[in-house]
């Protein structure tokens, strides 16, 4: 049970530090992370100011509430992310505003930095739109999010797995950062792409090109 306690403490200090960041605001964003049989979800409308570690909601890998609660209502895309992702422990959502400039454009994140290759591939995937909540939403993540650990949702924010929820945030800071840059390139001009093969050495040193292997 301690093992328990410890993890819903984890989940609640990283509401608070996406919301630090100004990444996530009132009641938009959801963590979630596994736990036993289960996975422990941020409740709907929950944030730093209402949420404490009774709140956090237990649910199967179909969804359903393993005690009491409300999960979020983007449950489908967690549930479904660890069950196409075993290697993945954990999953952040988040609305942080380059992520959601970029995702409003429909824009993926191409080879502009280096960087980009630590999350699987050449480039980090807008996943088309599906409606928010929805099971065809999850599904959409999954297609964008295979070899790869993080990605954009078309107009509506980004989503990060690792196999540690720090690893997930940093996943998540790292995204922010990049999709920020990349504005900010856009800005002054049409940035320089770096060739495939460059990508493919720059993964190798990272470990995880071309495989999806989860930071963490």
């Amino acid at each position: 049970m301690s093992d328990q306690n410890e993890l819903k403490q984890s989940i609640l200090s990283v509401v608070r530090r996406l919301e630090d960041k100004g990444f996530n605001h009132v009641s938009t964003g959801n963590v979630s992370c596994r736990a036993g049989n289960g996975i422990l979800i941020t409740p709907t409308g929950g944030n730093s100011g209402n949420m404490s570690a009774d709140r956090l909601v237990q649910i199967d890998y179909d969804g359903s509430v393993a005690g009491e609660g409300v999960p979020s209502s983007e449950w489908h895309m967690h549930v479904s992310i660890l069950r196409a992702f075993p290697a993945a422990n954990a999953v952040i959502h988040t609305h942080a505003d380059a992520c959601v400039a970029l995702s409003c454009l429909r824009k993926p994140i191409p080879a502009f930095h280096y960087m980009v290759a630590g999350f699987g591939g050449e480039d980090i995937r807008c996943a088309r739109y599906a409606t928010f909540g929805t099971a065809d939403l999850a599904a959409s993540a999954v297609e964008a999010l295979q070899n790869r650990t993080a990605c954009l949702l078309a107009n509506h924010g980004m989503i990060a797995m690792g196999k540690t929820l720090d690893a997930a945030f940093n996943a998540t800071v790292k995204l922010e950062t990049l999709a920020r840059q990349y504005l900010l390139a856009l800005q002054a001009g049409e940035p320089v792409l770096l060739p495939a093969e460059e990508m493919a050495r720059v993964g190798a040193r990272y470990g995880n090109y071309g495989i999806g292997l989860l930071p963490g």
